[in-house]
Parts: structure tokens; sequence; C-alpha cells
């Protein structure tokens, strides 16, 4: 008879505030543990031992596993344990340290009450309403008298409304029959109808083809009525999840937040929660992280700021990379990782939120942003529509720089849109020192020529922790000005802050051990650059490999729009150096902020502007990069500082 494995207790203490415990099956690895109790520990590899962020120290009990090389003998005698590699042998105590959970406690994520952002925010919603992309959301209030029933007149209260409704919106006879009311408006009628003499003032949304859809109803004449009319707007990144409240009526911007996507713990890429979707119970678990974790305080902070209940909120509509959005939605994305790489859906139409398990007016509808490809979602489409290329006669280059890299170019004539595989080192993953845009990470730095010290900018303003994506442009981009590195990023000067390891490789010392958060070294290897090179050389050879497909050169552009958290800090003129954009004038660089929230915001306030961005994606032609002939050998050639070409940024 078989028997089963030993259970032990898991306690997790998060540094700052926070326990969890969770019972779990002897041999589960730490990391598993965490990920089954909720607890916020970063696996940015997915759990496959390479990235080394999910350090944790052990309090009491015993794990098992060998040391791992991330984890110097000291520390490990001290108990530090990658949690990914360390399988549960006893009851634990586990302490994660602040940065193992810095997506969710400490992340930076670009606000709205930033000033650069929320002007870029605002001069949309601007540019939106002069364009008639406003006012048009189907959702509005009418107040209605009825009949009160009698003996006579018994009809019912459902009845008795929408006949008066019909007739007070000039719904033609033969129509009638789409007027209708929704249960949770229906649950609420016969009181409110009963407490204000039979008059009620209706929250109303007109569908397609001239029906109607009673959403709510108040009692007439009282303070709840009119109520605000709100819709939600979210941004689901692969890494942050953004969000904005907007009054349909007025389209101001009621409240807006902000948080870590609770799903990171399954890994910082798609492909590693895809993986994950398909064991048993991975779907829910993600959808879980995110709705759950993430989405539903989001929207409780939102809704406590502006003053509302989430029952006012009556239209909603979010946008996500292809995988996002399937996960979101709780449809498999096996498939977007198997060739031929088909997703289960583009469009996403006619969902409500209580299907999606969204905390807000269990009726309102909720819109999708449609994806172009398997790997460029609906993140890229409502940031093509935020950034008007569309409309315009020049040619554009729009850029998304987050988790994924994704690009779009053309005019007003044609759209040509490709992802390319840069991997996570923007975000810090794959880099030893790198870490996400949280309070301790280093967004810039500038080094002595003569000396190689390094003065460094850290968000937050206390001591650093690790480079963040436009701290390491920032760092690699000096370390190449001064020499100190060359065209292939090995070191070629010596120097205080120049280490060697016993097999010759180097690494440049940023910031001392004493100077740090965490008491260790914070060192880029030459790994590190190896690594932020290739991902450096797929935004470029994208780039390229998009205007030979159509005959251009890179003079041809006339402006290139950055949008993403990462593009907020980036320092164009390194980027340029270090060969990661196209050598243009500065002036032509603009950034645009989290297009891919103003898309969506503009989704929420306006169905014209939905339509729009569902043309959008129709539209545009997505290009496969690993199937153009010419595409590896550009990849090659960009994988060098700036170039194999020089006089491309001469």
């Amino acid at each position: 008879m078989k028997t089963q494995s030993p259970r032990y207790t898991v306690r997790f203490s998060v540094e700052g505030g926070g326990e969890r415990e969770i019972p779990v099956p002897e041999g589960v690895s730490i990391l598993e543990a965490a990920k089954l109790a909720g607890a916020a520990l970063d696996a940015p590899c997915g759990g496959n031992g390479t990235c080394g962020k999910c350090r944790v120290r052990l309090l009491s009990g015993t794990a098992g596993g060998s040391r791992s090389r991330q984890i110097p003998p000291e520390d490990y005698e001290e108990g530090w344990r990658l949690a990914c590699a360390s399988p549960v042998r006893s009851d634990l105590s586990v302490l994660i340290p602040g940065a193992a959970g810095a997506y969710q406690s400490r992340m930076k994520v670009t606000a709205l009450d930033e000033g650069r952002e929320r002007e870029s925010f605002a001069a949309f919603l601007r540019e939106l309403k002069g364009l008639g992309f406003t006012g048009d959301s189907g959702i509005e209030t009418l107040t209605l008298t009825l009949k009160a029933p009698d003996l006579e007149d018994p009809a019912a209260d459902r009845e008795r409304l929408l006949r008066v409704l019909a007739e007070a919106a000039g719904v033609p006879e033969e129509t009638a029959g789409c007027v209708s009311i929704g249960l949770y408006a229906l649950r609420k009628l016969p009181r409110v109808l009963r407490e204000s003499d039979f008059s009620c003032t209706c929250v109303i949304r007109r569908e397609e083809g001239g029906g109607l859809r009673v959403l709510d109803v108040f009692p007439a004449g009282s303070a709840a009525a009119p109520p605000v009319l709100a819709a939600l707007a979210v941004d689901i990144g692969t890494t942050t999840v953004a969000a904005v409240l907007l009054d349909l009526t007025t389209g101001e911007i009621l409240a807006s937040g902000s948080s870590g996507n609770g799903q990171i713990r399954y890994g910082a890429d798609v492909i590693s929660r895809i993986i994950e979707s398909a064991r048993p119970g991975g779907l829910e678990r993600l959808r879980g992280a995110l709705t759950g974790e993430c989405l539903a305080p989001l929207i409780a902070g939102l809704c406590a700021a502006a003053g509302l209940m989430p029952e006012q909120i009556y239209r909603a509509a979010a946008a996500a990379n292809t995988t996002m959005t399937h996960l979101f939605a709780g449809v498999s994305a096996e498939h977007l990782r198997l060739e031929p790489y088909v997703p289960a859906f583009f469009e996403g139409r006619g969902f409500r939120a209580s299907e999606l398990g969204i905390a807000v007016h269990p009726d309102a509808e909720l819109i999708l942003a449609p994806a172009i490809g398997s790997y460029v979602g609906g993140d890229i489409t409502a940031g093509v529509f935020s950034s008007m290329i569309f409309r315009k006669e020049e040619f554009s280059l729009f850029i998304d720089l987050g988790t994924n890299g994704e690009l779009v170019f053309g005019n007003k004539d044609f759209l040509l849109a490709c992802a390319c595989s840069a991997g996570p080192a923007f975000e810090g993953g794959e880099i030893s020192c790198g870490m996400r845009a949280a309070d301790g990470a280093v967004e810039a730095c500038e080094i002595d020529r003569e000396t190689m010290e390094c003065a460094l900018s850290v968000i937050g303003g206390g001591k650093p922790a690790g480079l963040c994506g436009s701290g390491l442009i920032d760092l690699i981009g000096e370390l190449f000005r001064c020499g100190i590195i060359n065209p292939r990023g090995k070191f070629i000067r010596e120097g205080e802050r120049i280490r060697r390891d016993p097999w010759g490789a180097a690494s440049y010392t940023a910031a001392r051990a004493e100077e740090t958060e965490n008491g260790r070294d914070l060192a880029l290897t030459e790994t590190d650059i190896d690594s932020f090179i290739r991902a450096k050389g797929a935004i470029f050879s994208a780039v390229r490999t998009m205007l030979a497909i159509v005959d251009f050169s890179v003079d041809a552009i006339g402006a290139v729009y950055i949008a993403g958290g990462i593009g907020s800090g980036i320092n164009v003129e390194k980027a340029i150096r270090i060969g990661m954009f196209p050598r243009l004038p500065a002036e032509k660089y603009h950034y645009i902020g989290n297009t891919s929230l103003s898309g969506a915001c503009a989704m929420a306030g306006s169905r014209k502007a939905a339509e729009k961005i569902a043309g959008l994606g129709r539209g545009i032609t997505y290009l496969e990069l690993s199937s153009h002939p010419g595409y590896m050998d550009e990849f090659v050639a960009a994988c060098f500082l700036p170039h194999t070409n020089g006089d491309l940024f001469l």
C-alpha cells in the first residue's frame, strides 16, 4: 500500500510586515509553497534557478538541495537559500526579504499623479475630445414617472417600467422587445418604485441594434439620483497593472492607481505563465493572482478615492498583451507557444464584468482591446490609437518597451507591427544585479572617465539595491563612453572598481557593499552586459528589418514614440550611443506615457473609440520576424556596441 508523503507547515514572514502559512507535502520547493500561500516572492525566471532573485532566509527548520551558485558560502551559512532550489524537509519558518517581494510592496509604476504622465494623459484626453471620441459611451440616465398599479391595472413592475421606458426613449414598437432590465436592477425595482411614488431614475445602456437595457434604478429626486456614471480602464501589464476611474458624463478622471501584477511569482515572461496555466489548476491560480490579489484591491482603492460604490462602474475596458488577455479571460493560452502559435481569439467583445470576476456593476460590459498577432496584443493596438500615428502623414515608429518589445511603423496609409524577443533584461531579469523599477533601484548614473568613480540616482533616494532597465542602459552607456568596455562588452581597463574572479571574468562595482541596501556589492558582470546587448540588439534589428521590408531607410522616420513604464526613464542619447535606438535627432524622440492605459480609457469612455481600436487591430499587418530571411543577420550585427556597422551611429 502506497504511503503519503509527510506534510509540513511553512510559515512565511515578509520583511516590512505580513505573514502567511501553508501546509505542503515533503519535497515541494519553498517557491512553490510561497505560490500556494499567496506570499509575494519574486521569481523572474519562473523557478528555473537561473535568476537568483528568489533569495530567502531560513529562520528555522530544514530544507534540502545543494548550495546554489547565486548564494555565496558565507550567506549559505547564515541560512540564505534560493527558494526555487530548496525542497521542504521539515516545518519551516522563512523570511522573505523586502527586495524579493518588491514587485508588490515597492514597485514604481508610472502613475497619473506624476506631472509628466498626467500632462501627457490630459493632452491625450483633449485630443480625443477634439476628434469626437468622447461622450458616446451609450450609458445615460432617464427619469420616468409610472402610473401606480391598482386592481384595474395590475401589470408587474418590470413590464410597467419597460413599457414606459420604450415610449420615453422613442423605441419603435417593432423593437420594443429589445428593451430589457438586468437582474441587479430588477432586484432593486420594487423597493425603489414604492419609495418614490413610482418615479425613478434609470441608468440605461443603449445596445447595438436600437435596444435598451436598464442597468440600475434609483428613487427620482433622491441624493443618489442621478448617480455618477463611472467607467473603469485597466492596463494589464505582465509586470504591473494600472487603472483609471473615469466619469462618463464629464470625461473627468476620478481616480487612478497601480499595483504589481501578482502573477509575477509564476515567472517574469509570458512563456513561464503559459506553462504554469497548463498545469492542473494553473489557469485559476493565475486568474486569482490577477483578479483577486491585484485588481480587487486596486478597484476598491479607486472607488474609495472617488467616493463611489463599485456598482456605479457601468462600463469597463482592458488592454493587455495577447497572453495576458487570455489568462485574464480564463481562456487557455497553451497554443500561443506551440507552432503555428495560434491564439484562441483576437477580439474580445460582449463580455460582462461579472463573468471575469471584476468587482464592478455585475451587468457592466467589459471590452478587451483586440490583439494584432500572437505576440503583439491589445496593449499595442490601444497604444497605436493613443499615439495617433494612424492619422499622421509622416512615417512614425512606435516602440513599447516592457517585459517584451513591440514595434509599429507606418502612417495613415499603412501600419506594420512586430514583436522581438528582447527577453526580461529591461525589467531586471537575467541580470545578476537587476531588479524592477522599485525603491532602491538605480535609474540613472554617471561615470568619471578618469577615476571610473560612479554617481548613482536611486529611486526613493535611499541606498541602491540593484539596477532597473533605465539604470542598466545608463550604466552600460557610461562604461562604453569611458572606454571601460569594448564593443563586445568586455572590460578593457583596470582599476579599483574593476574586479576579476579566479577564472578571469570581470565586473564593474557600481556601489560597494557598505553603500548598498543589502550589504553586497552592486556589480555588473560581463555576462550581464552580454544579456543586455542581446536585448538591445533585438530592438534595433527589429527596426532595421521592418524598414528593409518596405525598402525605407532610417532617415524616413519622422518621429519615434516611446511608450511603456521603462521608456519614462530612458536617456535617449545613451540608448543611441549603445545602438539600442536609431541615430536620429533627439527632438524626433517623444515619450508618450502609458499608451495602453490611455487607449483603454478611450475604449471605456467612447464606443466610437472602441470601434476604431477594433478596426486598427484588424488593419495592422503583423510581421513574424523569425521568418524573414534577413532578420538573423541584422540581429547578429546589432549584438555589438553600438553595431558592427559603426557608420550607422556616426
